[in-house]
């Protein structure tokens, strides 16, 4: 039998309770009756004279009480009738009957009453308004509480009658309040975008020379980068509501509950129209399909096949977009982002120096700065970071001025900021003893003198010895001159060659290594791997990649291991190539100290004594080094 929609079974329910209240009225009126014996007042005042009465309860108009034996009895002469005393005792458990008459104006009552002994209570009579309400608000209360739970498991937010509700939050136009004005640093996504919205705005254009605006249009780029951010400023250049919601929204632990908020989201859609639909996290749903380990469908396969299927019935000339983003555009499903679907793909990648100063001035708006933070230095110094990064570090920097009570955001609060971001925290309390500080100092010292010897390198730009973050005891920080969005073969042993400078610093020093250089070794490893495996750098090996499993694009995760194409042996040569180039980078790292080791010693001690030793400061130690050697 197929379950009747919520609004009949509320109805048909309201219908019970009022026949409910009719049955309890009925039997409260005839169980009344049934209670009382009816007498005249005449009866009822020669029963007053034989104390044949007792416990009166006299108002307005009528006056009740107790018949004791004796009443009952006369009442029984008087009536002629024998056997009422009988059928009184049976109808009310020998008990004392109860009677009831209708009152008249009688002035000597009450003397009668008080001479004669005979207990009494004066009530005021109720009116029928009163009665009512008495009967009526107790049933109203219950009928309250049925309709609210009713409405809690029915047809209330998370009910379980709208489990297969769509859970997507609409912002009309003046709630979104969000326009490219608000994004910067993705100028390119921009210009792509702006077709949505003349779509939107102006549908005639487009549909007069017959053309198709696509149906999908899929963000993707590293988290971070605003692509949420992009969807909203779309809806609201566009003027049109925005219906927010994420991948997982569509989950839930009941069988076919994701394809009906699939179903109800493009019908609500489809009212709403013109609007767009936005879903972030696509790849909660948009895995590819038949990659579960379980076998068999899945709930979220069947989702999935509800969002193809929808994607393909709706028309787009009524006004309905669909835009969704994601991290992982590579383990989407095929069927999902083939042309006709989420046909349009828009990289929203990480900004450039422009873009990083453009993000900074958005964030700065309603921040007091100095005259003299410079927000070009400090897009400079903030490379590879994304607009939360960016908005984290105003925020920080802002927080950080206000707790030194300072009337505007200094550069140097901003520096603090990017350090707290990059590094950590500071430690200042985590006291070292001295043997451990002095082995950190050679070992940043090494770090740095590497990265300003070799020619690829980027240059150092702050060394600290202060203790930052979770296991930090102290970092090199190098700063690009410019964006980079690849690597030469070079620069990739150069970068290996630093990572390995601070444990020769302390081979040099101690001869003796620590725990302080394994972050290193696991970076440089990684880099090797890659270049043997990924990227074909092994001149044993050749120009092949041996990586099966398809890394992150925008993610630096690490995947499980695959299977291997290779064999045994072809693995060992694999990895006798990473330990060829780590033990290279060793040594190249070496010849560098040896080389500089007076230098070594003079900034390792400068770096204990000041704890912080900025850039510029360690080139003159180099360059003063030089000039004695020249003279």
């Amino acid at each position: 039998m197929t379950e009747p929609p919520p609004s009949s079974m509320a109805r048909y329910g309201v219908w019970y309770v009022l026949a409910l209240i009719l049955l309890l009225s009925i039997f409260q009126y005839y169980s009344a009756m049934q209670q009382s014996v009816e007498i005249s007042y005449s009866e009822f005042r020669h029963l007053v004279q034989i104390k044949g009465v007792d416990d009166l309860v006299v108002s307005t108009d009528s006056i009740t009480g107790s018949l004791l034996p004796k009443g009952v009895d006369e009442l029984a002469k008087e009536r002629k009738k024998p056997d009422l005393p009988q059928t009184l005792e049976k109808q009310f458990d020998k008990k004392k009957p109860i009677f009831s008459a209708v009152r008249l104006e009688d002035q000597d009552l009450v003397k009668l009453l008080a001479k004669d002994n005979i207990s009494y209570r004066a009530v005021q009579e109720k009116t029928w308004l009163t009665s009512l309400l008495a009967w009526v608000f107790p049933f109203l209360l219950l009928i309250g509480i049925w309709v609210y739970f009713f409405r809690k498991i029915g047809s209330g937010a998370g009910g379980l009658m709208t489990v297969g509700k769509s859970k997507a939050k609409v912002y009309v136009q003046d709630e979104t309040k969000v326009t490219f004005q608000d994004v910067a640093g993705v100028e390119e996504a921009e210009e792509e975008l702006k077709e949505i919205i003349e779509f939107l705005k102006t549908p005639a254009k487009f549909q007069v020379l017959g053309g198709n605006l696509p149906k999908g249009v899929l963000l993707v780029g590293p988290p971070g980068t605003g692509k949420t951010l992009l969807a909203r400023a779309v809806a609201g250049e566009a003027g049109v509501p925005f219906m927010s919601l994420s991948g997982s929204d569509f989950v839930e632990m009941f069988v076919g509950v994701g394809a009906a908020r699939v179903r109800d989201l493009f019908a609500t859609a489809q009212e709403k129209a013109p609007c767009i639909i936005f879903i972030d996290e696509l790849d909660a749903i948009g895995k590819a399909r038949g990659l579960s380990p379980m076998g068999g469908p899945e709930e979220r396969e069947n989702t999935l096949n509800q969002l193809l299927s929808e994607m393909d019935g709706f028309d787009t000339r009524k006004g309905v977009i669909i835009m969704a983003a994601t991290n992982r555009p590579e383990i989407l499903d095929p069927a999902l982002i083939r042309p006709g679907r989420f046909d349009r793909h828009i990289l929203v990648d990480r900004p450039s120096l422009k873009g990083r100063e453009d993000i900074l001035k958005i964030h700065t708006r309603n921040i007091k700065i100095s005259p003299e933070a410079n927000l070009h230095t400090l897009a400079a110094r903030t490379p590879g970071m994304v607009g939360s990064d960016l908005a984290n570090i105003v925020n920080e920097a802002a927080l950080l001025a206000a707790r030194r009570n300072k009337s505007s955001v200094e550069m140097d609060d901003f520096e603090a900021a990017i350090d707290r971001v990059v590094a950590g925290l500071e430690k200042r309390n985590r006291v070292m003893n001295p043997r451990e500080k002095e082995i950190v100092a050679y070992h940043e010292t090494g770090h740095a003198l590497v990265a300003e010897a070799l020619p690829t390198t980027d240059r150092v730009h702050r060394v600290s010895i202060i203790p930052r973050g979770i296991g930090a005891l102290g970092y090199t920080m190098q700063l690009p001159t410019e964006d980079r969005y690849l690597m030469t073969k070079t620069e990739l042993e150069d970068r290996m060659a630093v990572m390995m400078g601070g444990r020769v610093a302390e081979e040099l020093t101690f001869n003796e290594i620590s725990t302080g250089a394994q972050n290193d070794l696991y970076r440089a490893t990684d880099i090797a791997r890659s270049m043997v495996r990924e990227y074909g750098m092994s001149e044993h090996l050749g120009p092949i990649t041996f990586e099966r499993e398809r890394r992150p694009l925008f993610l630096d995760t690490m995947l499980s291991p695959g299977s291997k194409d290779y064999s045994e042996a072809t693995a060992l040569e694999i990895d006798q190539e990473v330990a060829a180039l780590l033990n290279r980078a060793h040594q190249r790292a070496k010849d560098v100290l040896e080389k500089d080791r007076e230098v070594l010693e003079k900034a390792a001690k400068i770096l204990l004594e000041k704890e912080v030793l900025e850039g510029e400061e360690l080139r003159e130690i180099l360059n003063s080094h030089g000039q004695e050697q020249t003279a």
